[in-house]
């Protein structure tokens, strides 16, 4: 008798491990509402596999984007951040009418944005998110996510900024003062409103200053002080400009 109930359970545990059911004889929608229910209990691995069924059997349905949105939210949840990105970008390439696509877009954006890495590494995920996030604000102006969007493409520009800042550090301690004051230039230029802007110019100044090119650090200490008056080097640059105006 013990061994008769211990098989039992152990069939129990094991139907209970088993995860899916079989949609196959479903409806559409209680395929969709049964993997949602997966989805909703995080268990991501089997709400894929679920989806992903879902999106063959029924293409072109009414449930398809639905299962196409979740099956790149089930990759994004469980951290699988590139097939994520590929599925959203799939309802979008191929559902364009979908009331999905302006959340699909703004997480393309974000699956990139998480896998973005610290400033020293390769950053074309970086450079993958910010243009999915602009994409997104072009495309859909008025959403309530353009704020946030705003404020990681500022967040990831101002990796970008940090990591060619620290490239131009490196030239100029090497002595290599054109391509430093190159990188300084591309960062004042290209990532103006970020706080490594002023201290791009700031180092270039003093390259200038150094190399007795007096007119082309002039020029420079005025674009400085127009722009970031009240930067944390400022009275110092300020300090110069007046001794080389006095001249």
């Amino acid at each position: 008798m013990k061994q008769i109930i211990a098989v039992l359970l152990i069939l129990i545990m094991l139907i209970g491990c088993s995860g899916s059911k079989d949609i196959s004889m479903m409806s559409p929608e209680e395929g969709l509402a049964y993997a949602m229910e997966l989805y909703n209990d995080e268990d991501y691995q089997y709400s894929q596999k679920e989806f992903q069924s879902l999106v063959l059997q029924y293409p072109g349905s009414t449930i398809t984007d639905d299962a196409q949105y979740y099956l790149g939210m089930s990759y994004y949840q469980d951290e699988q951040y590139l097939l994520a990105a590929y599925e959203f970008s799939k309802l979008i390439r191929d559902i364009r009418g979908s009331e999905f696509v302006s959340m699909a877009q703004f997480m393309l954006a974000e699956s990139y944005y998480q896998l973005s890495p610290p400033y020293p590494l390769d950053q074309t995920y970086t450079t993958k998110a910010i243009s999915e996030f602009q994409s997104f604000i072009e495309f859909f102006p008025i959403d309530p996510k353009v704020e946030e969007a705003e404020r990681k493409i500022f967040e990831l520009n101002l990796k970008l900024a940090e990591k060619k800042f620290n490239s131009a550090r490196i030239y100029e301690k090497m002595e290599y003062y054109n391509a430093a004051m190159n990188y300084y230039t591309r960062v004042y230029e290209t990532y103006h409103d970020t706080e490594f802007a002023p201290k791009a110019l700031y180092r270039k100044i003093h390259i200038l200053l150094d190399k007795e090119r007096f007119s082309e650090a002039f020029d420079t200490i005025n674009i400085y002080l127009n722009k970031y008056p009240d930067a944390e080097d400022a009275d110092e640059i300020r300090e110069i400009h007046d001794e080389m105006a006095f001249k």
